[in-house]
């Protein structure tokens, strides 16, 4: 029977792997290091099983350590999941409501369903913070955002709960003086290859989440910059070509400052299209004024573009 099974046990025995040693997981935990020991000894012999090998000077995970660690964060996420819902029912609105929004998303968007929020609940403070790539995801984990706004499926955390909001077109762009606008005027095909001899502006995750990691750079030759209103400017003067938001350069576009590259590499017709989601935190309720914001930002947001 496992009936003495404890959280405290399952916790001990995450934080262990997570510190790298059982005298690490007593400082992290608060505790002496006997206690630790003590508490995954304990969940070993109501398993029946060694979790550790601790011949060497580290303890090391035996197979079958290994194979119930999953199981035993899947269980804590599911038991912090239910004590957040639990709480958020006993509590009132929040006195505050950060917010880390992905810049690729329309904040036209985030505006008006802020204004919702505020003609709801005028007494909640609001604090919106606009970044690239890994910015939203980092200020989530990091509990210095209560919702975020990502864009891309490139990104993922057991503790973020992903709900798809719409879908937004991206479309490869150089400025009208650009030797590759000639040939999307014409309607011709700019392959892959051309675009290697192009130099490419990228936009940079300023978060180590992404590390090592590009996505869409088809160019050796790249120049890399801070923000999406930089990489506008620098392709709008004719530094060279990327792929911006549609909703970001329609304007640009319609009055011939901008003209689309036609590359099948970038997606049909040198378009392609990305799903928008709002995260937060499992662990983490929604309170009544963040609860409001999602649904006022859903009315708000455009709707999906094939």
């Amino acid at each position: 029977m496992l009936d003495a099974l404890t959280l405290d046990q399952m916790r001990t025995f995450v934080m262990v792997v997570e510190a790298g040693s059982f005298r690490a997981a007593a400082v992290r935990l608060s505790r002496v290091q006997s206690a630790v020991s003590h508490a995954v000894a304990n969940l070993e012999a109501e398993l029946g099983l060694t979790l550790f090998d601790r011949s060497g000077h580290r303890p090391v995970l035996t197979p079958g350590g290994r194979a119930l660690l999953a199981d035993a964060r899947a269980i804590l996420l599911k038991v912090d999941s239910l004590r957040a819902r639990a709480r958020g029912m006993c509590e009132g609105v929040e006195l505050s409501l950060s917010i880390a929004v992905d810049c690729l998303f329309p904040l036209a968007a985030v505006g008006a369903a802020l204004k919702e929020l505020h003609d709801a609940y005028p007494a909640v403070g609001v604090e919106v913070m606009v970044g690239p790539l890994g910015v939203p995801f980092a200020a989530l984990c990091e509990g210095k955002a209560t919702v975020g706004i990502v864009v891309g499926r490139d990104l993922r955390d057991p503790r973020i709960e992903l709900e798809a909001l719409s879908s937004l077109s991206f479309v490869a762009v150089v400025a009208a003086a650009h030797p590759l606008a000639a040939r999307s005027r014409a309607g011709e095909e700019v392959t892959a290859t051309e675009l290697t001899d192009h130099l490419q502006i990228v936009q940079a995750d300023p978060t180590p989440l992404s590390e090592g990691r590009d996505f869409g750079v088809l160019s050796p030759g790249t120049w890399r910059v801070s923000g999406q209103d930089t990489k506008q400017a620098l392709i709008l003067a004719g530094a060279g070509w990327g792929r911006l938001p549609r909703w970001a350069v329609e304007r640009d576009l319609a009055e011939g400052r901008l003209v689309r590259v036609r590359a099948s590499a970038l997606g049909r017709d040198g378009e392609a299209v990305v799903d928008a989601f709002l995260a937060h935190r499992n662990d983490t309720p929604l309170g009544p004024a963040a609860c409001a914001f999602r649904t006022a930002l859903r009315r708000a947001t455009p709707p999906s573009r094939a």
